[in-house]
């Protein structure tokens, strides 16, 4: 994805250093338009798929963590998102990837959480502007195909402690799915608002 492609305004980033930014895997794209680039490491799968949208993230100055799905691919992967975590920096995650069920948020986000101390913060990102594009793939990946104005959306940050029960990761859990599918009904009313008060126009002069 081209810089000139990413017209984006963000509403409601926290900003807190260091967080985790979580997402569907259907706006993983959404990432790109997090102003502290050089503070973000995005998790990605080592499939060709991944490869791709790695370059594209680095080639925009964000930082990047591969792993797989298999045990050690996950756990190595964790273990680098934890370290960066600690040591202040953000992480960013797709919380239905890499393969769904679609929007169902797994373990995954909730585990970093707990064990980094780091809070979640949900994102989205949405647009109905023509050359947004909704993929036909399980995930219903978005992305713009050319020069595209786009919003970011962000919810409250959730906090996890670090003692846990099964009933405790069922409620975070929903918690985090709830507040993403809040922020994709309010997406609508952000984006003609931000339409009709030209916040692109202003972006961009």
């Amino acid at each position: 994805m081209q810089k000139h492609f990413t017209h984006i305004i963000e509403f409601d980033n926290p900003y807190i250093n260091p967080c985790i930014y979580a997402m569907w895997h259907s706006d993983q794209f959404a990432i790109y338009g997090v102003k502290n680039k050089e503070n973000v490491n995005f998790l990605i799968s080592t499939s060709i798929d991944g490869d791709i949208v790695a370059a594209g993230c680095e080639s925009l100055g964000f930082k990047t963590v591969r792993g797989s799905s298999k045990s050690r691919g996950a756990v190595e992967a964790s273990m680098q998102m934890i370290s960066k975590l600690k040591s202040g920096e953000c992480v960013a995650i797709t919380v239905d990837g890499p393969r769904g069920p679609y929007h169902s948020v797994k373990n995954g986000v909730i585990k970093l959480a707990q064990k980094s101390g780091a809070p979640i913060v949900p994102m989205i990102w949405y647009s109905k502007d023509k050359m947004f594009f909704t993929f036909p793939s399980w995930d219903k990946m978005t992305a713009p195909i050319g020069n595209a104005e786009i919003v970011n959306l962000y919810g409250e940050p959730i906090y996890v402690p670090e003692n846990l029960t099964n009933e405790d990761y069922a409620d975070i859990k929903l918690k985090l799915k709830n507040s993403l599918e809040a922020l994709q009904k309010k997406a609508p009313d952000v984006y003609r608002e931000a339409k009709k008060n030209k916040l692109w126009k202003k972006q961009k002069s």
